[in-house]
């Protein structure tokens, strides 16, 4: 009978946690250099090399793929001939492993849970608890998968419940344009079909811990009507021109997993849950011999990508950019940013509307300034901030128009598209939006030469802090007229992938 010891569990998720936050999995670095290869949009093709070669940086200095750690999620499975040498319970092992990983001195990791989490929403420092799911199975050993799920993917989750006679592709296809580029593609869709709500969702998450294997699928052929779903939605999905970004291409998704289990005559649940740019996630066996450790990838199975700002990239001063700079700019042009950039997310926009609308002077001089939605990882050693990703910016749409009314603000950088309010008060006040590349962390944060908190200190990672930078590359996305190349960019990939498919009919 094998027994378990608690300590082996701790240290076991541990690892595994520190590692998936500076690993990616090799599958998904193949996946990612095939798409690299073939991908035919300019933009695309550009932030597809700034994900490589920041992972490759990652992996060679043990920091953060993203600055969003994630949420870690855990499926345990029991052998039922286990016993345990333990005071704690399994998922309090698995609380205190997240504890050490995230909380590691040489590699600490942000922390983004938070409690009472429809109120006083309170960061819990340590990013525990975990989501863990356990099943008891036969056997004498025991097998954990964990995760680190980033929240601009878990927020594009999607469910229905379709009648029995619905199309599942006309579902997926339909609502995939729907959730924006916040879930940071090229990723991959995880798909649960079945049994009851809850069912189909847990299916879905635990999907996406299967390893990328669409391009050997399509080589061999599908051996079931599960297998011929996954490569018809992996195709009409990137039939779509999403691309990597949002910015239009071939590459959306990588791969299609899909798991499904019986469910009511009457029913027909279905839930979708992509993964990112950044997809974390790690296997292991405890069999009572001791920690399980993961070994340590070839560096050189990476591919030969050395992202380098483009030759066509206008360098911007921004202690003195002027809204006649900003109104220069046309969708889709790079630019490299240098000098004084203040920051600031959900927690720090929330802080000052309220101050706007009590009549109260913010602590920040906004005039003629850009502002980075981000929340950066804690600095280790010599860093002078840690990886310090693009976050989402459509949680600040309902913020924008009272920040570029009432403080002179001029431009804003952030991750994937902006939505209807965020365009129309962009348009209305000749300001920008700028995309930084998410997925590309640690990248960025080489560019970021100087860091200091001006304001709202007690909000840690979302404090507002002004970054001194030096050819922090990101793109014109929403220009002074409004126009945006999320809109655009899909449209015209979409009409040449149409395009090509009706030749290769013909």
């Amino acid at each position: 009978m094998t027994i378990i010891k608690q300590e082996d569990v701790i240290e076991s998720v541990a690892d595994a946690l520190q590692y998936i936050s500076y690993f990616h999995p090799m599958d998904y670095i193949r996946a990612l250099g095939r798409a690299y290869d073939a991908e035919e949009g300019p933009a695309a093709k550009d932030a597809i090399a700034q994900i490589l070669t920041n992972s490759r940086m990652c992996a060679e200095g043990h920091r953060p793929i993203c600055q969003d750690t994630g949420i870690v999620v855990v499926f345990c499975k029991v052998g039922m001939n286990v016993r345990w040498q333990a005071s704690m319970t399994l998922e309090e092992m698995v609380n205190e492993g997240v504890r050490r990983a995230y909380m590691h001195p040489e590699n600490r990791l942000r922390a983004s849970v938070v409690s009472d989490p429809a109120f006083t929403r309170s960061n819990t420092r340590d990013n525990t608890p975990a989501v863990v799911h356990v099943e008891l199975v036969p056997g004498d050993h025991v097998e954990i998968m964990v995760a680190a799920k980033g929240g601009g993917s878990e927020n594009k989750s999607k469910f229905t419940m379709l009648n029995p006679s619905d199309s599942i592709r006309d579902w997926v296809v339909n609502t995939v344009p729907l959730m924006g580029a916040g879930w940071c593609p090229p990723g991959m869709l995880g798909i649960g079909i079945g049994g009851t709500a809850e069912k189909a969702m847990l299916l879905a998450k635990e999907s996406l811990m299967l390893p990328i294997d669409m391009s050997e699928l399509k080589l061999r052929g599908p051996n079931s009507r599960i297998e011929e779903l996954r490569i018809e939605l992996y195709d009409a999905v990137n039939d779509l021109g999403i691309g990597a970004q949002g910015l239009g291409g071939l590459s959306t998704i990588l791969d299609v997993k899909i798991l499904d289990y019986p469910t009511h005559a009457a029913s027909k649940p279905v839930a979708m849950i992509p993964n990112c740019a950044a997809t974390r996630h790690a296997h292991f066996t405890l069999d009572g011999s001791g920690p399980a450790y993961l070994e340590a990838p070839d560096l050189s199975a990476w591919p030969k990508v050395d992202w380098k700002p483009s030759k066509e990239a206008i360098r911007v001063d921004l202690d003195s950019l002027t809204p006649a700079i900003v109104a220069s700019w046309k969708p889709g042009d790079r630019l490299l940013l240098n000098g004084k950039m203040l920051t600031g997310r959900d927690a720090a926009h929330k802080r000052m509307t309220d101050m706007l609308a009590a009549g109260t002077p913010l602590p920040v001089d906004f005039t003629n300034r850009v502002i980075y939605y981000v929340g950066p990882v804690d600095p280790v050693r010599e860093e002078i901030v840690g990886p310090a990703g693009p976050t989402t910016a459509t949680r600040m749409d309902k913020f924008t128009e009272a920040m570029l009314a009432q403080t002179g603000l001029i431009a804003m950088v952030g991750k994937a598209e902006r939505g209807p309010a965020g365009i129309d008060a962009i348009k209305k006040h000749k300001a920008a939006y700028l995309m930084a590349v998410g997925g590309a962390a640690y990248l960025v944060s080489k560019a970021i030469k100087a860091s200091k908190v001006l304001a709202f200190e007690d909000l840690g990672m979302e404090a507002i802090y002004e970054f001194t930078v030096q050819d922090m590359p990101v793109t014109v996305a929403v220009d002074s007229s409004g126009e945006s190349v999320h809109a655009t960019g899909p449209l015209v990939w979409r009409e040449k992938i149409a395009k090509a498919r009706a030749l290769e009919k013909a």
